[in-house]
């Protein structure tokens, strides 16, 4: 029998994927007889079972079924329904059926007490059915203890509270609830079962209520095809997937069906229903992971999130720090409030902190003679990484060149290891441009060589365009402690930029390799290393540099020094404070968090997400990108 099925790979779980399900884990993967799946004191104590001379349980019948189990002992499906009475949860219909899926017994049973509800759009029972029912539970009891062989394994999904309505003692069950396992003691549904696994449809809207019997025999069918097939075939089916992918496919739908009607053209044209794309939030609810929202503004969370809106970052941050290590994910965002965020004043900051970048990216060298060879100078510079353009500067008196390089790493080696060096001829100079932004670049430097994401991290220059990535592993195999190696490529031409980064395990293997990679000859090519500086988020500031159209840097002997506006004085301010608390937060957050920072722009496209899975380590402030430390919500995922 097949149930759900679909034509996407990402459905059946690789080999390896199979050790992390939860039914594996519990069973293993090798075929077992029907005992091993039968529940052991223990679990029955724990799922609220009747058991035999609990307090719980007196005057309850046992059905006495007490002689060995074995693999081919019988299974019996039993199901029933039960109406809330006075008492609380009476049965008000039975259902037995055998391992041929023949219904032995199908009674319904007049509860003792005054019904005060009958759950007739579960049960299918009303009033008019049990006017003329003489049977009672006794009745019932008695008739379940003469029809169950004495080693009968009873099998039901979430049997225990049919054993408990029918206030029945029985020693050895399957519960297909606990039997089809899955993480965090979440089940699945028996209707859902009953169609991923067996091909199908029960518990129809079109009928009034539950059929027991189609219920007792659908839930000894899912028992059968487990013992038969065995927990590795089942696992295959991948019902985790299955389940997230109908819920997600029924969001869709409901968002279709909630559209207003002058969004639905398409309808009037006879064209199929558009269904929208389920958004993360929406993926988030289909898993059972509601997620924490906490923020100051009304934000659109669709009813996905538990909301909670602050009067102040303060507030948010106490709300934060208490609930966030409740919740399995969390959105938390501060704000600087919409005078700022609407105001001109982000995107002056955003402006200044890409000039920054601009200037530290470029260097100038020189002077050379005035006959001098601009493409040994190329190739030589060319040798720290991949340069982005080349310009000889002619109003000086001598000629001088001015590198931009693409990388932050390639402008600090082209300086450390070329300022005094003979090129070209002439014995020169190597600086950044003299500004006010640079007067304290060093200091940038050494933050960002301290910034725990470059720790064990190394960068690699002066690598043949020849060379492939599979040359440089072998090249590098004999680094100690080495774990990965990092090519980054043009994205139009597939090329790499002649430059990679080596990653260690210990940063100490790291400082060794610098010492053995610095003149290292890979292919008749001396390699240039140092330690790495652009992490994270500052990869996508330089791409954005490189690809701006804005001016390059600032005069390369002077820049008037702006007095900053009352405006930006208190902005300022107000970020330096959101800093803290963002500083706060962030020491707060349990070992291995992925945390994600978005940095806010002008605009919805400035947005920039970086997640770090991280282990929990000091906050180091990076004066480079402080304006812009804040974690933030953008309206749509």
């Amino acid at each position: 029998m097949s149930g759900l099925t679909s034509t996407s790979s990402q459905c059946i779980p690789k080999s390896s994927d199979l050790q992390c399900d939860p039914i594996i884990q519990k069973y293993g993967e090798k075929k077992r007889g029907l005992t091993s799946y039968t529940l052991t004191l223990e679990e029955q104590k724990k799922n609220d079972y009747p058991i035999k001379g609990s307090p719980g349980c007196k005057g309850y019948i046992d059905t006495e079924c007490d002689q060995q189990r074995t693999d081919s002992s019988p299974l019996f499906g039993l199901d029933c329904e039960m109406c809330l009475t006075a008492k609380g949860n009476e049965v008000t219909r039975v259902s037995l059926v055998d391992a041929q899926g023949q219904c032995l017994l199908n009674e319904l049973v007049k509860p003792e007490s005054t019904v005060v509800n009958y759950r007739t759009r579960f049960s299918g029972i009303t009033k008019k059915m049990l006017l003329p029912v003489k049977t009672r539970l006794s009745d019932i009891q008695t008739r379940l203890k003469k029809m169950l062989p004495h080693d009968a394994v009873l099998v039901g999904h979430s049997l225990n509270a049919d054993l408990q309505a029918l206030e029945m003692i029985h020693p050895s069950v399957i519960d297909t609830s606990l039997l089809f396992a899955r993480n965090e003691g979440r089940r699945f549904k028996l209707k859902f079962l009953a169609k991923a696994v067996l091909g199908k449809e029960i518990q129809c809207e079109q009928k009034l209520g539950h059929d027991p019997a189609e219920d007792a025999r659908a839930a000894l069918e899912l028992a059968q095809f487990f013992i038969e097939q065995g927990p590795a075939k089942v696992a295959e089916l991948n019902l985790e997937m299955l389940l997230t992918t109908e819920k997600l496919a029924e969001v869709s739908q409901k968002k279709a069906v909630l559209q207003p009607q002058g969004c639905r053209v398409q309808k009037q044209l006879n064209e199929p229903p558009h269904l929208s794309k389920p958004c993360f939030l929406d993926c988030l609810q289909v898993t059972g992971q509601k997620p924490l929202l906490l923020g100051r503004q009304e934000m659109d969370s669709s009813g996905l999130c538990q909301s909670n809106l602050s009067t102040s970052n303060k507030q948010i941050l106490q709300r934060a720090l208490e609930d966030v290590p409740l919740s399995t994910f969390s959105i938390i965002q501060f704000s600087l409030g919409p005078e700022y965020i609407a105001s001109h004043l982000l995107a002056g900051l955003y402006e200044k902190v890409r000039s920054k970048l601009t200037d530290m990216l470029t260097i100038y060298a020189g002077p050379f003679e005035e006959s001098f060879c601009l493409k040994s100078v190329k190739k030589e510079f060319g040798r720290c990484g991949p340069i982005r353009s080349l310009t000889v500067v002619t109003e000086t008196y001598q000629p001088y060149v001015c590198i931009q390089y693409e990388v932050l790493e390639a402008a600090q080696l082209a300086v450390e290891s070329l300022n005094g060096a003979e090129v070209a001829g002439s014995c020169i100079k190597v600086q950044r441009p003299i500004t006010a932004a640079m007067l304290d670049c060093d200091v940038w430097i050494k933050e960002l060589e301290l910034d725990i994401e470059n720790e064990g991290v190394i960068y690699v220059a002066g690598l043949k365009e020849s060379l492939t990535e599979t040359d440089l592993q072998e090249e590098f195999s004999q680094l100690k402690d080495l774990e990965t190696l990092f090519l980054p490529k043009d994205l139009q031409s597939g090329k790499h930029r002649n430059c990679c980064f080596l990653k260690f395990q210990k940063s100490q293997s790291a400082l060794d390799a610098l010492e053995v990679i610095n003149g290292w000859t890979v292919k008749g090519s001396k390699l240039r290393s140092r330690n790495a500086l652009a992490s994270g988020h500052l990869w996508r500031w330089i791409w954005q540099v490189n690809h701006s159209n804005g001016k390059q840097g600032g005069n390369i002997l002077y820049e008037k020094i702006e007095q900053l506006s009352d405006s930006e004085q208190d902005l300022r301010k107000k970020v330096k404070k959101l800093d803290h608390h963002i500083k706060k937060l962030y020491r707060s957050l349990q070992n291995n968090t992925l945390c994600i920072v978005l940095f806010p722009g002008v605009n919805r496209s400035r947005f920039q997400i970086w997640p770090r899975p991280f282990k929990k380590r000091p906050y180091r402030k990076q004066n480079l990108l402080q304006p812009f430390s804040s974690i933030t919500f953008p309206q749509h995922f």
